[in-house]
């Protein structure tokens, strides 16, 4: 008799502690992975260092030597620094932004939006750290090609990631501001190392911030959220061609935000890709959209891949708008899921993921929300499929970071996934 009630009392105990667990790492639809309080790598580099001028206080942000450029942004993200030689890690100024899963390793970016980040591209060896908590950053593909020293051979800032079907790992590298953008490519199915594939000329007499690479078919293309422009690239010519259009601007009325506590308001425009399955000749269309504004558009990659048809003044009905999101559902990053046919967005408004069946009309009823956590899922700053049907997320804090200051006590970036076909589960998605 005693024995019994002492196994009831342990299966309550195990079934309280399991409850317990479950409400930490679901955010309905998604399962937490990994969460940081602030972020760290097994190479830091030769002088690691915090500073109190590291810490964006509105006093740091008026001190002497801070440079505002009119026209790229809006009030702090307009903040860029120099590198400085002793701040090899500041722990307080890493702030992950993407995420990418390719057979084992979990890519993490680093953008250097201010010193002290060690390495701007890493991964998580999934085998060897899966199950910690918290876990240490490798720099990919080693430490020295980390270092930037004016050198296009180095890396310089990454801010997101993609593999495509060959096992490339490709990025954007922005660049600091002194520097001329490149895109690179390394093999990832390998685990080597690149040289930098694109360097065009155009490119180099301004600066700006280009997001999102679309995979699964070439020529590339990039999306530049301050200039309102689409780069296309043949990766066989090295060449690269700009289309502009007014769909790629963003919309007034979805500019103001208010994440995290933080009111602001940005002007973001076209910053995702994503391309749906091949039609009857062989063309996919590319669904596109800014990141301030609700709706979503599409064109036929048959279209962009023709350099001619960038030097149009009228592109005709080529840029369609697919429809509205829905009020508060601006998005950064979206990709399109070949097993359910559903489109994932993430939703930095609503600190949300969503979702579209692509075989349903594009309209607010038919957009579901895959998981939503007003706490724990701030700022949603990438999304990405990886080849086995998983679903990952960042969520990033970066409002907070940017306007006011991280609390370092509590957890502020965590990665999630979750199968597609799970996610969609109990939502208008299916």
């Amino acid at each position: 008799m005693i024995s019994n009630v002492k196994m009831r009392l342990y299966l309550l105990l195990l079934l309280g502690i399991q409850s317990l667990w479950w409400s930490h790492v679901k955010a309905d639809g998604l399962v937490e992975v990994f969460k940081w309080k602030q972020m760290d790598y097994y190479n830091r580099g030769s002088n690691p260092q915090m500073t109190p001028s590291s810490i964006p206080t509105m006093e740091n942000l008026n001190r002497p030597g801070v440079i505002y450029f009119p026209g790229q942004y809006h009030g702090i993200r307009s903040k860029r620094q120099a590198p400085v030689a002793n701040a090899s890690f500041i722990p307080y100024n890493n702030v992950p932004m993407g995420v990418t899963h390719y057979k084992g390793r979990l890519f993490i970016s680093m953008p250097r939006r201010r010193v002290g980040i060690p390495s701007t591209l890493n991964y998580i060896d999934l085998t060897k750290n899966g199950r910690e908590k918290s876990p240490k950053l490798t720099a990919y593909p080693d430490f020295e090609t980390n270092q930037f020293a004016g050198n296009t051979g180095r890396l310089v800032s990454v801010y997101r990631t993609d593999v495509d079907t060959c096992g490339r790992l490709w990025f954007i590298d922005t660049g600091m501001l002194e520097y001329p953008i490149h895109v690179c490519t390394f093999l990832s199915r390998t685990h080597g190392g690149g040289s930098p594939k694109f360097d065009p000329a155009e490119l180099n007499d301004f600066t700006c911030l280009i997001y999102n690479i679309y995979k699964y078919t070439f020529p590339m293309n990039q999306s530049n959220i301050t200039y309102f422009t689409f780069f296309d690239s043949s990766y066989e010519q090295n060449s690269m061609w700009t289309f502009q259009h007014n769909y790629f601007n963003f919309d007034p009325i979805a500019g103001d935000f208010n994440i995290g506590g933080q009111s602001f308001s940005w002007d973001d425009g076209i910053f995702s890709t994503t391309l749906t399955p091949k039609s009857s000749d062989g063309s996919r269309n590319v669904l596109f959209h800014a990141m301030a504004s609700f709706n979503a558009f599409a064109v036929s990659n048959a279209v962009l891949q023709n350099p001619a048809n960038a030097q149009r003044s009228d592109h005709g009905r080529d840029f369609r708008l697919l429809g509205s999101r829905g009020q508060d559902r601006q998005s950064t990053m979206h990709e399109y899921d070949p097993r359910t046919g559903v489109v994932f967005y993430a939703e930095i408004q609503r600190n949300a993921v969503g979702c579209w069946n692509g075989r349903k009309p594009f309209t607010p009823a038919n957009q579901g929300t895959v998981a939503q956590d007003a706490q724990r899922m701030i700022y949603p700053s990438d999304l990405s499929i990886d080849d086995e049907g998983t679903m990952w997320v960042m969520t990033n804090s970066m409002p907070i970071f940017i306007y006011s200051t991280l609390d370092t006590n509590i957890y502020n970036f965590r990665v999630w996934k979750q199968n597609t076909a799970t996610a969609v589960l109990n939502t208008v998605c299916v």
